[in-house]
């Protein structure tokens, strides 16, 4: 028989084992519900600027690009009546539109009719075919001949594009050697007028153009950026440098496999400036490297400001960066509160990214005309103070080796993806490779596809 203390310890067990239970319940509730912006907003805003700048098939796109993690689950809806994909999962939905000149948004923090009321202003388009003039403006080759071994070269490309011989799924692939593409390849559902995602590729051509304003005269990187958010505390010491260099004490988190600030200020925030400008600091200015895409848009905000006009803001890029190294088709995709996204979102053909890669090759000359500053170059390859000599400024610098079968003088744009351009001054090298390599699962051997192009030079 059981005694009235064994019934009310098991009613005690009972109690708490459903308030366990409906805690737990709640909580996950509560922490799918937080997630739900950022797992049905990465595919409607992927899906809208691949489907409607890059031309490919949603299909496609959700065969490989989008299949991982929940976002393989999401059920996405393009509407090519008003240029807008929408995804949705569980309770949570989310809808990207297309603006020409714009590229995609994520709807957060603003009325759709708002954004579409706001217009583009255009610049004039670059007046000439780049398939009649020579290379690098144009695409006419008048000499391919650099002592390259085309033969060896010609395997590496089939390896890479064909076989996906060094892991990851290479859509597009560059050489150029002495100035001269020597290699130029894709899989078949890509071309050479296909525009690919930079993602933080990006971050590399904000520091062109902040190195173009600096030239005039309206940047200085040594100087704290003057945000009235900063003012009344440490954070007024911070420069464009110490954001250039990563160095900036802002607390970030820039892990992109769960809700962290990367993906917060991505898929769920109007203002990525503002999210990242609002962070407190975590260690003193300029004495801690930390990556940070936050980073990146702020000094976009920066250039905003300091333009202090939209239209000549929007046509910056254009007409001071893209159109001088023949990117005329380039687009520069814009947050909700209608920042350029210089953390993330460029898309441009593979000869667009190899135009940029020369650039810097050169030393910031392109075509004969200056469009870096003197020593520009120099100051973007310096190392980080304290990046371990892995970082330079808005550039990965090899000066620790992480790819020890390449030069120690070789930087490079990194995409989050597996987008690279490679630039190696001492081998007159550029080497692009754009696709869907992510670092967690089928990451591309970089290392061994440089090694291998590398043993294809004269010398």
């Amino acid at each position: 028989m059981a005694t009235s203390s064994g019934k009310g310890k098991n009613k005690r067990i009972v109690w708490w084992t459903t308030a366990v239970l409906l805690m737990t319940m709640t909580f996950g509730a509560f922490y799918i519900n937080s997630l739900l912006p950022i797992v049905t907003g990465y595919p409607a805003k992927y899906i809208c600027s691949a489907v409607f700048i890059s031309n490919r098939t949603q299909a496609d796109v959700e065969a490989l690009d989008l299949h991982f993690s929940l976002i393989k689950y999401t059920k996405n809806k393009i509407n090519f009546q008003d240029s807008s994909v929408t995804s949705s999962f569980l309770w949570g939905s989310s809808k990207a539109i297309y603006r020409k000149g714009f590229g995609s948004t994520l709807l957060r923090g603003t009325h759709e009719t708002t954004l579409r009321n706001i217009h583009f202003q255009y610049l004039e388009p670059i007046k000439y075919n780049q398939d009649t003039i020579a290379w690098p403006m144009g695409n006419r080759l008048l000499n391919s001949n650099t002592g390259i071994d085309q033969v060896k070269l010609t395997q590496v490309t089939h390896k890479l594009i064909t076989e996906n011989g060094y892991g990851g799924h290479a859509f597009a692939f560059m050489v150029i050697h002495k100035g001269i593409p020597v290699a130029e390849s894709y899989r078949p559902e890509f071309n050479p007028k296909t525009r690919f995602l930079s993602w933080s590729m990006a971050k590399s051509f904000t520091n062109a153009l902040v190195g173009i304003m600096v030239n005039e005269g309206k940047l200085n990187i040594l100087e704290p950026v003057n945000l009235p958010e900063w003012n009344n505390d440490d954070r007024r010491q911070i420069t464009l440098n110490h954001l250039m260099q990563m160095q900036s004490g802002l607390q970030w988190n820039e892990d992109y496999g769960t809700r962290s600030d990367v993906t917060v200020m991505l898929y769920c925030e109007k203002d990525f400036a503002r999210y990242t400008f609002n962070r407190l600091l975590q260690f003193p200015t300029g004495t801690f490297w930390n990556y940070s895409s936050g980073s990146a848009n702020v000094i976009n905000y920066v250039i905003r400001k300091t333009l202090n006009n939209d239209s000549l803001y929007y046509s910056f890029a254009n007409s001071a960066l893209f159109n001088k190294i023949g990117m005329g088709d380039a687009v520069f995709e814009v947050d909700p509160s209608g920042t350029q996204v210089g953390s993330s979102y460029i898309y441009a053909t593979a000869r667009d990214y190899a135009r940029f890669g020369l650039l810097y090759l050169q030393d910031g000359i392109f075509n004969g005309q200056r469009i870096l500053p003197e020593g520009w170059v120099k100051y973007t390859t310096t190392p980080a103070s304290h990046s371990k000599g892995e970082y330079g400024s808005l550039f990965w610098l090899n000066s620790a080796k992480h790819y020890p079968s390449a030069p120690q003088d070789m930087y490079s744009c990194n995409g989050h993806d597996g987008q690279r351009i490679f630039i190696i001054p001492s081998k007159e090298l550029v080497v692009v490779v754009l696709g869907y390599s992510p670092r967690l699962g089928d990451a591309m051997n970089f290392d061994a596809l440089l090694a291998d192009i590398l043993k294809t030079l004269p010398y």
